[in-house]
C-alpha cells in the first residue's frame, strides 16, 4: 500500500513539474518595448548606469574594514600572550 502511495505521489510530482516546466518556458505574449529615442540631450547608448565609482568606493571601504578587524585581532591576541606570559 505503502509503494502505491510512493508510486503516484513521484507520477503526481513529476506531471505537475513538466506542466509547469512547460508554462515557463514559453515566451512572452506582449512586444518587448520600443528602444529609447534619443530626445532630452540626444545621447547615443544611454543604457544602464555606471557602477566603477560606487564599486572602487565599497572595496575601498571592505579593504580598510578588514585591515581594522586583522589589527584588532592582532592587538587582542598579543594582549592575550602578555598576561599569560606575565603570570608563569
Amino acid at each position: 500500500m505503502k509503494t502505491l502511495r510512493k508510486l503516484l505521489l513521484t507520477l503526481a510530482f513529476l506531471f505537475t513539474s513538466m506542466f509547469m516546466l512547460h508554462a515557463f518556458a514559453d515566451a512572452p505574449l506582449d512586444a518587448p518595448p520600443p528602444p529609447p529615442g534619443g530626445g532630452h540631450g540626444g545621447g547615443g547608448n544611454g543604457q544602464g548606469a555606471p557602477i566603477d565609482g560606487g564599486l572602487g568606493i565599497l572595496l575601498v571601504i571592505g579593504a580598510g574594514y578588514g585591515a581594522f578587524k586583522l589589527y584588532k585581532s592582532r592587538k587582542e591576541e598579543k594582549s592575550v600572550e602578555m598576561q599569560t606570559n606575565g603570570s608563569e
